[in-house]
């Protein structure tokens, strides 16, 4: 089946398999950043919206109204991080 006749629930169990794996590997990163104290903390800080970002897309399709607030936390979080180092 190509993408386009693929049935819905399919769909979105690519689309949040990919937001899970690309979340999880920058926000990863934006740890290890973090915790080297190398003077990245902008780059890291950036990874981090982008990692909240993702999950919160992931939030949206499964309908995770909880996991979508928690993202929001993040993000805020993030903006605050780059407002502080950026």
């Amino acid at each position: 089946m190509t993408e386009t006749t693929m049935p819905a629930t399919a769909h979105n169990r690519r689309l949040t398999k990919a937001c899970e794996v690309a979340g999880s590997i920058t926000a990863m990163a934006y740890a290890l950043l973090i915790a080297s104290n190398t003077g990245n903390e902008a780059l890291g800080f950036t990874l981090l919206l982008i990692s909240s970002s993702l999950f919160a897309a992931w939030a949206v399709v499964d309908r995770r109204c909880t996991f979508l607030v928690l993202q929001g936390f993040y993000a805020s979080s993030a903006v605050i991080g780059l407002i502080r180092w950026g």
